[in-house]
């Protein structure tokens, strides 16, 4: 009986034991995570396919279309005058920019005038003996001829006899000599070509000037000349007389500009054609950053989308049955600082209009409904 009774105990303490390890394991056990399905949700417009412009973006510097260095083909000392020769002075056409001391040198031309003119007083008892039909015509040539002046020029010759007497007596030797003192005389004085503005000034009055020395840099400031560099698959697209919209770095100021030359080589290290525009503005200065865009062609049946929403450059996310997202195939036809212009959706396909983190194609989203 006794073996009996401590059987059952035994069974019985193996059970409890059980009983109380399967306890203890089961509150040890903590619960599995339920984790909330999350949908995102995503922007979306509907494709409208139509007619789009492709707007050429290209930069550039302004240069004054009519602009000159001033250079000295004379040398003396440079002269002070009514205005001083100084960047940003204004010159009207025709007006004095500088002068430079040709005392000596009108000096030597003065004398080369008189030794001419004593030339041609020597040969007049020659010409009454020997040519008296044309001895009117030098009488009044040196009647006229005033050594202060601008030397007149020289009576035509009515023979080759008279043309050879003329000649050999140094006369056309020495008329010459003298016209070419006067060309250079002139040169002391710089006039104004057109009406602007000096941009820089190398030279101060009481200087030395040089043959061939810079003096300074004149401009035109009504006309501007940027040269721009478009890729030469446009090459054939690019007209001139074409307008240009033309904008500063901020996008503050807009102006009109007119393609007025198209290069007709191509760079063969960038491929790009150069084209040149003129514009016209009282805002405008030399060496201004503008940023042009031109008008090159149209696409049809294409839209206009940011660069971010391309995916590898072929594919965009559209959105199927209101709420799953599709990776469709599309054709980029032109690519722009900031958006891209592609063919191939059909029209009122919802398309993102915001990148989507983590997207991928089957995604489940829901739609943004809020206007």
């Amino acid at each position: 009986m006794r073996k009996i009774i401590l059987a059952i105990l035994g069974v019985l303490a193996i059970v409890a034991a059980v009983l109380v390890g399967n306890y203890i394991v089961e509150k040890n056990q903590k619960p599995k995570p339920k984790f909330k399905k999350q949908i995102k949700t995503v922007f979306v417009k509907s494709v409208e396919n139509k007619e789009i412009p492709i707007i050429l973006t290209a930069s550039g510097n302004l240069t004054a279309k009519n602009k000159i260095d001033i250079f000295s083909e004379v040398q003396g000392i440079f002269k002070p005058s009514r205005k001083a020769f100084k960047a940003g002075t204004k010159y009207y056409r025709g007006e004095t920019l500088l002068s430079i001391n040709s005392d000596e040198f009108y000096a030597s031309l003065q004398s080369q005038k008189s030794s001419l003119y004593n030339l041609l007083t020597s040969i007049m008892p020659d010409i009454r003996l020997d040519y008296p039909g044309e001895f009117s015509k030098w009488e009044n040539y040196l009647k006229g001829f005033n050594i202060n002046k601008t030397t007149p020029k020289l009576p035509k010759f009515s023979t080759d006899k008279e043309k050879y007497f003329i000649s050999g007596r140094g006369i056309l030797t020495a008329y010459y000599n003298v016209k070419n003192l006067e060309v250079r005389n002139s040169k002391h004085q710089i006039r104004a070509p057109f009406s602007g503005i000096l941009t820089e000034a190398l030279v101060s009055p009481g200087t030395l000037v040089r043959v061939g020395q810079k003096l300074g840099e004149f401009i035109d400031p009504s006309i501007y000349e940027m040269e721009v560099s478009v890729n030469a698959e446009f090459a054939d697209l690019l007209k001139v007389g074409n307008s240009v919209a033309l904008s500063n770095l901020e996008k503050s100021k807009k102006y009109t500009g007119k393609v007025v030359r198209v290069n007709g080589r191509v760079d063969q290290v960038s491929q790009t054609i150069k084209a040149f525009i003129d514009v016209k503005h009282p805002d405008l200065k030399e060496g201004m950053f503008l940023e042009a865009e031109l008008v090159a062609k149209s696409e049809s049946e294409a839209i206009e989308i940011s660069r971010k929403l391309l995916v590898d450059n072929a594919a965009v996310y559209t959105v199927k049955n209101d709420s799953i997202l599709t990776l469709a195939n599309v054709n980029p036809v032109y690519f722009g600082a900031e958006n891209v212009v592609i063919k191939g959706l059909n029209n009122n396909d919802k398309i993102l209009t915001q990148t989507l983190p983590g997207a991928f194609d089957g995604m489940i989203v829901k739609i943004n409904k809020n206007k």
